[in-house]
């Protein structure tokens, strides 16, 4: 799992890395916002640890910008203490927050509870359901119905839709999507993702021009836009 780091103190920076990587976290880390935004399309990490007060660009309007696109879990760290600005970043979409001065380790111990409830919401691996009933898949018979009748996907496109199916909202980019189908990435295939993208909509949408379940993220990828039907797998 990759984690972001910006903070445009580097001892900060450095500390936090050294304690994350101790846990099995990869981390990547930027010293100011339009360092992280760049970093954050490049990489599509897992989790964002965002300082709320930076040399450019403000936390509040990375976290507004990251929102817009992505449902990424977000911890603010903050110097402010006035409930009013630590309210604010909450309201623009951050998971929660640790003031200044804070100890690694409950930076650590917050990333992880953060983690813990955000996938809380991942969908059953077995039995997913979305949109009341309208796409169902069952892993187990590895059959897709589109409003009650069985389509026909190829392996690409059947490990494309549930790989994204089960973690509705999260951006992937196309390296991404190349791990999912568990393919090696060679000059050029990078794009022909695109290619098995468009024809799962055809099998999978009622308007391709107008997809509600493969969603594009333009410049950073695809995300399954689909609603859960069920929060937990079937018994």
């Amino acid at each position: 799992m990759k984690i972001c780091v910006i903070d445009d103190e580097p001892l900060i920076v450095e500390v936090l890395k050294a304690y994350l990587e101790r846990e099995g976290y990869e981390v990547c880390s930027a010293l100011n916002g339009r360092e992280g935004l760049s970093l954050i399309e490049k990489e599509i990490p897992d989790f964002l640890i965002l300082d709320l007060m930076l040399p450019d660009l403000s936390g509040e309007e990375i976290c507004r910008i990251v929102r817009e696109k992505s449902e990424i879990p977000i911890l603010m760290l903050t110097a402010k203490t006035a409930e009013e600005e630590r309210i604010q970043g909450l309201l623009l979409g951050a998971d929660d927050y640790v003031t200044k001065p804070f100890s690694p380790r409950e930076v650590v111990v917050r990333v992880q509870t953060i983690l813990r409830r955000f996938h809380k919401g991942e969908v059953p691996r077995d039995l997913l359901s979305f949109e009341q009933g309208i796409l169902t898949i069952d892993d187990h018979k590895k059959e897709v119905k589109v409003e009650g009748k069985e389509i026909s996907l190829t392996p690409i496109e059947y490990k494309l839709l549930t790989g994204m199916a089960r973690h509705p909202g999260r951006v992937f980019s196309r390296m991404d999507l190349l791990a999912l189908v568990e393919v090696d990435p060679y000059e050029g295939y990078e794009r022909n993702i695109d290619v098995h993208i468009k024809n799962l909509r055809k099998k999978v949408e009622k308007d391709p021009r107008r997809p509600r379940f493969i969603i594009t993220v333009f410049g950073m990828g695809y995300k399954f836009g689909g609603k859960p039907d069920v929060p937990h797998a079937a018994q």
